[in-house]
């Protein structure tokens, strides 16, 4: 009879513990399916924020994978700290500690410097202009005899340059002779004062016209005077020609001092100016070097060559510079502003063509941030550029690796040098 109560009171046991199993069972699958559900919504949810770019057009986003419309390439997952402040400052961009230095991104204070540059200068020698005289024929007729034979050749002031046969001389002195022939009296006084007159405009000199008056003879013949000394230059009459009066016949120049001619392109002309002291060389005369200051810079620029001549004046004993010698030179001046000048290496610089931009640093970000900041440029320097407006001084810049913050602004589709 025991054993009969003690498999009953087993029993009981046993379908109580099944019991609480089951009620356990009951009670914990709910949960863990809400639970697992709850997960579930949360994966979506993440990833419903994932959004997707193109790497070659950042503009592109949506939020699902494909391909792009633009390019037809794999659209690939914007990263976290991108999609996170999309909405954020969008000329800033932000960059982790290890991307910084991955891409080796190096940073500069702005400063005021003094931007001075070397200016290289190609050229040759000229005559002084303001020594240069040409000889024209006062009288039409014809080159009877010439006595400058060639280019080159040295004349004095009031030498005899060519005999010139002219019937309109000849008319001109035979009207002299006829007034000294006039007899005595006012009238007489009058028409040897006109025809003396008319032959000194043509330029026959108070010798010849005194020759005429003492043998009152007209000659048609008249002998061409230098009017200053130098070197003839230019020639262009042959003996026998026929001349027009005030016909150029010569051109002298005086040589004893002449011009250093260079020209300048108009991206060196802020660094050249009157007093900037000129080293030059000439090809006829290696190793040697010559020094001048710049006494005048062409107020117009060649539409062609798109230069200015810049000009020094040298004097040249001996004979030593000839017109035409190739010469070139070299300018190391400073720009006119230069003091207070802000300078920036051009490796900072993103030039699109119609902007230029940098990236400036936030030094109040506790993240390495950088805002895009479109700058106007000034004179371009050997390393770098004068920057007119856009920084300030003290204003920390990216100077290496500005490209790849540019790339990481367009793959987070902030603005960047290629936003209009």
């Amino acid at each position: 009879m025991s054993k009969i109560t003690d498999y009953f009171k087993q029993r009981d046991a046993k379908s109580i513990i099944l019991g609480l199993v089951v009620g356990a069972l009951v009670v914990a699958i709910p949960v863990w399916v809400t639970g697992r559900s709850h997960d579930h919504s949360h994966d979506t949810e993440a990833e419903r924020k994932q959004v997707y770019t193109c790497s070659m057009h950042p503009q592109v986003k949506q939020d699902h994978e494909g391909k792009c419309p633009i390019c037809g390439m794999d659209l690939i997952p914007m990263a976290k700290s991108h999609a996170t402040d999309m909405h954020d400052d969008p000329n800033s961009v932000m960059m982790s500690e290890e991307a910084v230095a991955l891409a080796n991104i190096e940073t500069e204070v702005v400063g005021q410097s003094a931007a001075r540059k070397e200016v290289r200068l190609f050229g040759k020698i000229r005559p002084d202009e303001r020594l240069q005289q040409t000889q024209a024929a006062y009288v039409s007729g014809r080159i009877e005899r010439l006595m400058i034979n060639a280019v080159g050749d040295r004349v004095t002031r009031g030498q005899t340059l060519a005999v010139i046969y002219s019937p309109e001389l000849y008319s001109a002195t035979q009207e002299l002779v006829a007034a000294l022939r006039f007899p005595e009296g006012p009238q007489r006084k009058a028409l040897v004062e006109a025809a003396i007159e008319k032959l000194r405009l043509l330029n026959i000199t108070s010798t010849q016209i005194n020759e005429v008056i003492r043998n009152k003879k007209a000659s048609p013949y008249v002998s061409l005077k230098a009017n200053t000394s130098g070197t003839v230059v230019a020639k262009n009459i042959a003996q026998g020609d026929y001349v027009a009066q005030g016909q150029p016949l010569l051109k002298i120049a005086d040589l004893s001092r002449v011009w250093a001619v260079f020209q300048a392109y108009e991206g060196d002309l802020p660094f050249v100016r009157v007093g900037s002291t000129v080293n030059f060389t000439l090809e006829a005369m290696p190793g040697k070097t010559f020094s001048g200051k710049v006494s005048f810079i062409d107020p117009l620029l060649d539409a062609k060559s798109r230069t200015a001549g810049v000009r020094v004046v040298m004097n040249n004993p001996g004979g030593m510079f000839k017109p035409e010698m190739i010469i070139t030179g070299n300018a190391t001046a400073s720009l006119r502003h230069a003091d207070g000048t802000l300078v920036v290496p051009k490796s900072a610089v993103l030039w699109t063509g119609k902007r230029s931009v940098v990236y400036v640093k936030d030094e109040s970000a506790e993240m390495p941030t950088f805002e895009l900041r479109e700058v106007t440029l000034g004179e371009s320097l050997p390393e770098g550029y004068v920057i007119a407006d856009g920084l300030a001084e003290g204003e920390e810049i990216v100077t290496n690796g500005a490209f790849a913050v540019d790339a990481t602004a367009q793959l987070g589709g902030k603005k960047s040098m290629m936003s209009h």
